[in-house]
């Protein structure tokens, strides 16, 4: 089997579209005035609840990858699960060669979450704020089960924002 033989057959799943986010940590942690650090964000579909008891979801990095890196020195990191009217946000923070995440959030609207310190995106479907449990290497991926700290609604408008053969879609 090829990679384009597995690739065309997994774009055949439906999968629903998150933003993944977390804070870098401060440059200096024992220095009070050190400035905190820069905002990293990075759409996933590989996203998916793990256990109610005790509340697990788990998502898939690309090892490597800036989030990957940053999850392996920061545990606390949130997800916010899009709406079909966030497609420009799950575009956005998809690119490759993009612009600093700095950039990226300039104008979207989020809320900082009281555990994370992460940003959650204003009017996404559903926000969680997590710590990480465990990481297990798989292939080119890293899966990061994290803990659930909070859980909100921030908005009941829409639906959600899906990934199916390549392209965002919406139900119906």
């Amino acid at each position: 089997m090829s990679n384009d033989e597995f690739r065309a057959a997994m774009s055949r799943l439906a999968a629903g579209v998150v933003l993944v986010t977390a804070q870098e940590p401060p440059l200096d942690p024992d220095d009070p005035m050190a400035p905190a650090g820069e905002d990293v964000g990075m759409t996933a579909t590989a996203f998916l609840s793990v256990s109610l008891d005790p509340p697990l979801v788990m998502v898939s990095l690309r090892t490597g990858s800036r989030m990957d890196d940053l999850l392996a020195e920061q545990p606390l990191w949130a997800v916010s699960v899009l709406t079909e009217s966030q497609r420009h946000i799950a575009g956005r923070f998809a690119m490759k060669g993009r612009i600093s995440d700095r950039l990226l959030f300039e104008d979207i609207p989020y809320a900082r979450g009281r555990e994370s310190g992460a940003p959650l995106v204003g009017g996404a479907l559903a926000a969680l704020e997590c710590r990480t449990e465990q990481t297990v290497a798989a292939g080119d991926h890293t899966l990061v089960i994290g803990r659930v700290l909070t859980a909100e609604l921030p908005s009941a408008d829409g639906g959600p924002l899906l990934y199916f053969r390549g392209r965002y879609r919406q139900l119906g």
